[in-house]
């Protein structure tokens, strides 16, 4: 029954175009369309501005898709839900407001952090920069772009401690951004506490940082009462795990250019980077939605391989975290780049790669072998940095830099 709905509707997808085929039509009579298929007609017809035919896609879509299948059920499901969003928006319609509160999407992105390599190896192979480049420093301050939990800091401070002398310690100053006040003030509470554990000196300065404003981060006002400064004597880093993607906007590249401008004015002694490897800017939807699918059909792919199927924190990842980046770039409110324009906008604001170390690599490998020991998770090093994939398909890179 389901195939023969799957022929009638997709044909019925055909009615506002000319000149198709008849024996096209007599394939998909005999072989029911598979949903990457439809996904990418859909896609097709969105570019076109066919709306009708594609509504009548995302209905078949909907109709045998589920977000408890097998991994290419769920991309579908969760892709029929960004496209419904994408018409509506197309056709002024009132769409439905996120269901997720702050609680389920902070909750997921902790989840992320245990089930997913991704955000672990991001922040093991940045931190390793980091301790490298303040070796010998006696005052550090890291200013650190969107900081949320600050889950990647209690594994930094934990180094720091190994590594001196507990009767005269550095003393380490975090500057953490974000645009939750309330959520940066819980962080500097846990941090501070763990800190005290250690015996180091810390102090963490929430630095509140709206959307909108990103681009100026440096300048933005703390909490509105206090600018960012660096006191004398005091070595900079600057990390920005998962935030350049942020300044990605509809006339290009002009915030990103600006921030890394205003970033390389402080002198830092090294600023790490962790991005998405994907690129999902092109103003062209089909090519942008294409790409999308690439990406995220290997993210789900990773995920069950290492979960079991009824995992309750991978469906909730994955429709709450994943699902909602899916939604944000298929509207084309979210974007993400390549390493290869990362790179191009680092050296043209006076910045110059560090490799990272061979010790910082084996670090990330052993993550991967003791936690997530799931065959297809592939590491390699390309022009001094970091790249973690699904199978052949990168998925993050890391890399450091410092001032030209």
């Amino acid at each position: 029954m389901e195939n023969i709905l799957s022929t009638e509707m997709l044909s019925s997808l055909k009615s506002h175009e000319e000149g198709e085929e008849d024996s096209h039509s007599h394939h998909l009579h005999h072989h029911p369309p598979s949903p990457r298929y439809l996904l990418l007609r859909c896609a097709e017809l969105i570019h076109r501005a066919d709306h009708p035919a594609a509504r009548r896609a995302v209905s078949l879509l909907s109709a045998t898709t589920s977000p408890f299948g097998d991994s290419t059920d769920r991309i579908a499901h969760q892709f029929t839900l960004a496209l419904s969003l994408r018409l509506d928006r197309l056709s002024l319609l009132p769409s439905p407001s996120p269901a997720e509160s702050s609680d389920a999407t902070q909750s997921s992105y902790l989840s992320l952090n245990q089930i997913t390599p991704f955000l672990r190896f991001a922040h093991l192979t940045a931190n390793q920069a980091i301790l490298e480049a303040i070796e010998g420093h006696r005052h550090i301050h890291i200013l650190d772009f969107d900081t949320s939990h600050g889950l990647q800091w209690p594994p930094f401070l934990q180094a720091i401690a190994d590594r001196s002398d507990p009767s005269d310690p550095p003393s380490i100053r975090i500057t953490g951004t974000g645009s939750d006040l309330s959520v940066l003030r819980r962080t500097a509470l846990r941090l501070h506490s763990f800190a005290a554990s250690l015996h180091l000196p810390f102090q963490f300065h929430p630095l509140l940082v709206p959307p909108s404003t990103a681009a100026s981060a440096t300048n933005t006002d703390i909490g509105g009462s206090t600018t960012f400064h660096l006191r004398p004597g005091e070595t900079l880093a600057v990390n920005c795990v998962l935030f350049l993607n942020n300044l990605l906007k509809s006339d290009g590249f002009r915030d990103a250019h600006a921030f890394l401008r205003s970033v390389r004015a402080l002198n830092p002694v090294v600023v790490t980077l962790a991005e998405r490897e994907a690129s999902h800017s092109s103003p062209m939807f089909k090519e942008r939605f294409a790409e999308a699918l690439e990406h995220y059909t290997a993210v789900f792919e990773s995920l069950e391989a290492t979960l079991p199927p009824t995992s309750g924190e991978r469906m909730t990842v994955e429709r709450v975290w994943f699902g909602r980046e899916i939604a944000g770039v298929v509207s084309g409110d979210d974007k993400h780049e390549r390493f290869e324009r990362w790179e191009e906008m680092m050296r043209a604001a006076a910045f110059v790669p560090v490799p990272l170390s061979a010790f910082a690599v084996s670090q990330a490998r052993l993550l991967l072998r003791l936690h997530y020991p799931a065959e297809g998770y592939r590491l390699q090093v390309l022009r001094g940095s970091c790249f973690l994939g699904w199978k052949s398909k990168p998925l993050f890179s890391v890399s450091s830099w410092h001032c030209n």
